[in-house]
């Protein structure tokens, strides 16, 4: 050991002479101060040299039989290595050699160049090579500018709801075309780093390219474009050709339930949650509604004794004028509307309505009560107009055509939520010839709430509400059927066909529970069994011979509609319908 020991001692290098000259101590004849600056500089600049030297030797604290000092450690140089706080701060020459805020030799950061891998020299040799490195490929500068231009088109083909032939997907079409092309001839010169920057650029191009090609030809957009076109041509035929021709327009009741039902039609069209989608249904249906709303206004004012005669009052004969340029603003509302009127724009037509209310507003109907009224009502016919006018925008916002934000649909599906709780509650204990769990009050006051919900005339809104209220009503029935199943009392002079019409019935009320706790697909196995044993049942009541008894003829026919209420409900369920 103690050879060992002075094989290490002997090998440490030692102060050298030269070391010494470099910096003469001064005796203290001549002045020798050892508090003074100059005596710390030059013993700060011989420790340092000799530190540096020490510093390629390996060291590590020695373990022996005395204590250390805290904050100092032993090493086998046989030195102190303090490491408290109380270090003593380096000077400029110590900075620029072997300064204790260096690690090997370099400028210590934290460990930071340790997080990288590698040894620590060869990063730092790396890092002034980077911030010397010339400005970024040419290839991948393009890259990075059609990145750029990608992201600004993006938000574009994101809400694109036109069609193929619209003016807006041929000019997106052909910026993403020219996009891809600029990809294309990006040269990578063979560099895999460039060659995969240019593979993801032209994959996301190509991923515009093909979104927007989807939803301008998917089948429901066909679809919607479709049923706008009927639309078109039904209020072409009755509404706009007579009044070009300079005649009445045809307006009945015939012509409102028409387009009720187109819109009926356009709501059950199927958008799978996609934007472009929604927002070209919602499009067709608000058109579609405003022309629905003018008609329908206008019917019962045919009936009216209006205008009056100009014999009333001087204003009369003007207010004559403005309502006759009323009825044909009306007609150009809803050819504009429809698309059925090339020349017109919201904008000019807005600025015709808004002349008229500014020359009613000028007349002076003081005193006179009836012509007063008249005018007032003149110009809420006006307004009523011109809230249709702002559909230019309408569906630009997302809030608008996305139902799900809608507080009245908020409010139905809370509903539909403690219904569903309700449901499974009576399923689990409602078991057959028992009383079980009657929820009927809380189901009777869910109506109520329901037929309270404010709709705003939104034909989706409506639906979903009846749909809420068929969820609820077909509870209500399942219980009441329950509960007559459970207290009849047949007698022996029942009818033979009363008595096959409620073996029906309990059937029925078996296949409706399953109908209610079914949760599946129209494709599923369990929903053409059950499909298919509700035909029986309707079979079975067909085959029911009432032998002339009347109330055998009318149970029957109750137990029929009892059956297809629940086909119909099932077929609700499964028609994946969307808001």
């Amino acid at each position: 050991m103690s050879r060992w020991w002075n094989r290490k001692v002997n090998s440490q290098p030692q102060l050298n002479k030269q070391t010494i000259k470099k910096c003469p101590t001064p005796t203290p004849g001549q002045g020798w101060d050892p508090y003074s600056r100059q005596t710390s500089e030059r013993l700060a600049h011989i420790l340092a040299s000799v530190s540096c030297q020490n510093s390629r030797l390996y060291t590590e604290p020695l373990v022996t039989g005395e204590a250390c000092s805290p904050g100092t450690s032993m090493t086998r140089s046989g030195q102190e290595k303090c490491d408290g706080p109380g270090d003593a701060t380096p000077t400029a020459d110590e900075a620029t050699d072997c300064s204790p805020s260096s690690l090997f030799g370099k400028p210590f950061d934290g460990g930071k160049r340790m997080e990288h891998g590698g040894p620590p020299h060869q990063q730092q040799q790396q890092q002034p090579m980077a911030t010397e490195q010339a400005p970024q490929h040419p290839a991948m500068m393009r890259l990075y500018e059609v990145h750029r231009e990608v992201t600004a088109l993006g938000p574009q083909v994101c809400t694109f709801s036109g069609l193929p032939d619209d003016r807006d997907y041929k000019r997106l079409e052909r910026e993403l075309t020219r996009l891809l092309l600029d990809v294309d001839r990006v040269d990578t010169e063979g560099k895999a780093e460039l060659q995969g920057a240019r593979k993801r650029a032209a994959q996301e191009v190509e991923g515009l390219l093909r979104y927007l090609e989807e939803n301008a030809r998917h089948p429901s957009r066909l679809a919607m474009e479709e049923l706008s076109e009927e639309a078109r041509r039904l209020v072409d035929r009755r509404v706009v050709a007579p009044q070009r021709e300079g005649g009445a327009a045809d307006i009945d009741d015939e012509l409102v339930e028409a387009l009720q039902q187109l819109v009926l039609r356009l709501t059950q069209v199927k958008t799978e949650g996609r934007v472009p989608l929604r927002k070209a249904r919602y499009r067709a249906l608000t058109r579609l509604c405003a022309v629905q709303d003018v008609l329908e206004g206008r019917t019962p004012q045919q009936t009216l004794s209006l205008p009056l005669s100009g014999e009333t009052h001087a204003a009369v004969h003007c207010i004559n004028q403005v309502m006759a340029k009323v009825s044909v603003a009306r007609s150009q509302l809803v050819a504009l509307l429809m698309g059925l009127s090339g020349r017109d724009s919201c904008a000019h037509l807005s600025r015709l309505l808004m002349e008229m209310q500014v020359e009613l507003d000028a007349l002076d109907v003081s005193g006179n009560a009836a012509v007063r009224n008249y005018r007032k009502q003149v110009v809420e016919e006006i307004n009523g107009l011109l809230k249709h006018l702002d559909l230019e925008g309408e569906g630009e916002d997302t809030r608008r055509y996305d139902l799900a934000q809608n507080d009245s649909i908020r409010e139905i599906e809370a509903v539909r939520a403690h219904v569903r709780h309700l449901r499974e509650a009576v399923l689990r204990h409602c078991a057959p010839g028992e009383p079980g769990f009657r929820p009927k009050a809380e189901l009777q006051g869910l109506l109520t709430h329901l037929d309270q919900v404010d709709t705003a005339k939104n034909p989706c809104i409506r639906e979903a509400r009846r749909r809420a209220v068929v969820e609820v009503q077909a509870v209500v029935t399942f219980l009441d059927l329950r509960e007559a199943l459970a207290c009849r009392r047949p007698g022996p002079q029942e009818h033979p066909a009363h008595r096959q019409v409620w073996a029906v019935l309990a059937s029925l009320s078996e296949l409706q529970a399953r109908a209610l706790g079914f949760d599946g697909k129209r494709a599923d196995k369990s929903y053409v069994v059950l499909e298919e044993l509700l035909t029986k049942q309707l079979l079975a009541l067909d085959a029911v011979d009432p032998c002339g008894d009347d109330g055998a003829k009318v149970a029957r026919k109750q137990a029929v509609k009892f059956a297809q209420n629940i086909l119909n409900y099932l077929d609700m369920k499964t028609d994946e319908w969307e808001y």
